[in-house]
């Protein structure tokens, strides 16, 4: 009978956490400390910080936004549970971004397992379409099973023998063909 009343216990706050306000904004230095915290969280629960980590979530204005990027929050109410960086790779003869690389998406732990990495990454591939970009690309490790799941289940297609250099834990890259 405990369990039941467990399970019964643990749908109510599920449905509770449902109905709780869910919004996508953009980048505000009042998050910086969230971006960063979401992200050394999980780094450092798989794999071990590296250089390049250090100058994405120490500096995230420099990191994505001055390039002309994004940064975005998942907000549940008024606090911030998940985040994912969009930074420009490759411009057109134009001069417009051709190629965005998804980066430094995160998760609350606590909040996992709700759709909001698929909140979140639908949020920024729509991002990648209404700038014109015509790929996004991403870097990851093959560990993070449901990441990759998300990500394959978005249209990410895995690229053989790609390799990121920034990083020793990336061993796949993914690119998502937007036109």
């Amino acid at each position: 009978m405990a369990q039941r009343i467990s399970a019964a216990e643990s749908l109510k706050q599920t449905l509770q956490q449902r109905k709780r306000t869910i919004r996508i904004i953009g980048y505000s230095a009042e998050y910086a400390a969230d971006f960063a915290r979401l992200n050394y969280q999980w780094i450092e629960q798989y794999f071990r910080v590296e250089a390049e980590d250090r100058a994405a979530l120490d500096y995230p204005e420099a990191y994505a936004v001055e390039p002309g990027g994004e940064i975005f929050f998942l907000l549940m109410e008024t606090e911030v549970v998940g985040t994912v960086a969009m930074v420009p790779k490759a411009y057109d003869d134009a001069g417009e971004v051709s190629r965005f690389e998804l980066a430094k998406m995160a998760v609350d732990p606590k909040q996992q397992g709700q759709g909001l990495g698929k909140q979140l990454l639908a949020h920024a591939i729509e991002y990648a379409k209404n700038f014109g970009a015509a790929q996004v690309v991403l870097s990851t490790n093959n560990i993070l099973s449901p990441a990759m799941a998300v990500y394959r289940g978005a249209g990410f297609i895995e690229q053989p023998a790609a390799k990121d250099e920034r990083y020793e834990r990336s061993n796949t890259f993914m690119v998502l063909e937007l036109t």
